[in-house]
């Protein structure tokens, strides 16, 4: 393997471990909102800050980060391939000509089939780090049937759904991971191929301060794209992965459907 391509997958796995140290606390409140305000019975959310709110109040800031364990082995690893994947198959699908220009016909492709792949691991770390997340602040959850941790949560969902219970949600998860991460990466490199165009334009000299602000902003806007395109297909996918009763549909479409009569 070439040095760039573990390039792309060590700067994938420290990019994901930034997203969860920063952003688990904007996921726990996105999962609960999803969970507590598709639910019949229990406390609904004003919105996310009346969520944040209660979760401060009852448990502190560490609720913020319920089922951060599982959250960091899962994105860290799925980041770091999602990365090198995307870029060794965009590599091949250019046939080894580096081109600067972006092309559809290559970048969707690609960052659908790395999402799609990446989708197998997420899954199960997802399922776990959701049913942590859910069974804290006005949990419906009776205390006594709560997971003590990560691992308790595998282990009881194995014993209770057997082993393909921890896969369970894998198509919501697979259409919002492929669909998501074409519309990032499409968003990401047009913008960053236009900023650096222009700053070419004006001016021959710019900083790796420069660089870096513009990784920030084209990172930034393609996360935007990407939760455009897929948010309701993460709704979809907490509601089938913390549903109690393990006979209930696993059909994303279905839950949506549904849903929207509620």
């Amino acid at each position: 393997m070439e040095a760039a391509a573990h390039k792309e997958y060590l700067a994938g796995l420290l990019a994901g471990v930034a997203t969860v140290i920063t952003g688990l606390p904007f996921d726990t409140v996105k999962v609960m909102m999803q969970k507590h305000n598709t639910e019949t019975h229990g406390i609904k959310y004003r919105n996310g800050l009346h969520c944040t709110a209660r979760i401060l109040q009852t448990e502190g800031v560490k609720g913020l980060y319920r089922g951060a364990t599982s959250s960091f082995i899962g994105v860290a690893f799925e980041s770091s391939l999602l990365f090198g994947i995307y870029s060794q198959t965009k590599h091949s699908l250019q046939e080894g000509k580096n081109s600067d220009v972006p092309n559809p016909r290559v970048i969707i492709p690609s960052a659908a089939y790395s999402g799609a792949i990446i989708s197998f691991i997420l899954c199960s770390s997802e399922l776990v780090k959701c049913r942590m997340q859910v069974q804290g602040t006005d949990s419906l959850i009776p205390k006594y049937s709560r997971y003590s941790g990560p691992l308790d949560c595998v282990l009881q969902t194995v014993k209770h759904d057997g082993a393909s219970g921890i896969f369970r949600g894998g198509l919501a998860t697979l259409l919002r991971e492929s669909c998501g991460n074409a519309a990032f990466f499409s968003v990401y490199e047009y913008v960053r191929y236009y900023m650096h165009l222009q700053l070419k334009s004006s001016s021959s000299n710019h900083s790796h301060l420069t660089d870096m602000g513009i990784g920030i902003l084209s990172g930034g806007l393609g996360g935007v794209a990407f939760w455009s395109a897929v948010l309701p297909l993460d709704v979809a996918k907490t509601i089938i992965q913390t549903a109690p009763d393990k006979s209930s549909t696993r059909n994303p479409f279905r839950v949506l459907n549904s849903e929207s009569w509620n």
